[in-house]
């Protein structure tokens, strides 16, 4: 994949997050029943299209690096996410006029990798989020039901499952105790209807069978 010219700034963010795998029959939570949860938003669907890159010989996978292009949802773009003990380091910028490559973003993943970048998966997903808001509407963090078919470019392979993930919002208080108080209650409510933490930490390795 070849380059286009970008000269947008990527916006920048730190998601926290935990991902849970769930049945397909499996009935959502009340999650209100978390401390510091009062209300839950209307469900907003989002059909999302990513496709993934990397060069031959996976250089960005080995870093723990993930370039895709995503349609869809409200985020829709290009993202490079990278892993850090705080959590995922995440550069977007716009889809622009093509689906060639930025330069931009050619530039940001230079640390790790250089082109060319050819497909590496494919990940489609039915999303569901849901809000979940403090008593002044602050947003404590989003709940998303993912269903998800992925396909591994370089294999054929094809991959369906379900699961639920929770990204803290801008309303989560920032300490490093509340989190894990948080998502502690987080799993326990998920374990209630059949939910148990993620065979894999993105939907990326999953696809690959990482």
């Amino acid at each position: 994949m070849s380059a286009a010219h970008a000269s947008d700034e990527p916006t920048r963010a730190v998601e926290v997050e935990e991902k849970f795998d769930v049945d397909d029959a499996a009935a959502l939570p009340d999650w209100t029943a978390l401390d510091d949860i009062d209300a839950i938003g209307e469900a907003e669907v989002r059909e999302l299209d990513a496709r993934y890159f990397d060069t031959a010989d996976v250089a960005l996978g080995r870093a723990r690096v993930a370039l895709r292009r995503r349609t869809g949802g409200p985020d829709e773009g290009w993202h490079v996410k990278s892993s850090a003990p705080e959590g995922r380091h995440e550069l977007h910028w716009p889809l622009g006029d093509t689906d060639k490559l930025p330069d931009a973003v050619v530039a940001a993943v230079a640390p790790w990798a250089r082109p060319p970048f050819t497909p590496l998966a494919r990940i489609r997903n039915r999303r569901v989020a849901y809000a979940l808001t403090d008593v002044v509407g602050g947003l404590v963090a989003e709940v998303v039901d993912d269903h998800v078919t992925a396909t591994a470019e370089r294999t054929g392979q094809v991959t369906r499952w379900r699961e639920w993930e929770v990204e803290l919002g801008p309303a989560a208080p920032g300490d490093e105790r509340w989190r894990a108080a948080f998502f502690a209650a987080v799993a326990r409510l998920v374990a209630t209807s059949g939910g148990r933490p993620a065979a894999s930490d993105s939907k990326l390795g999953r696809a690959l069978g990482r």
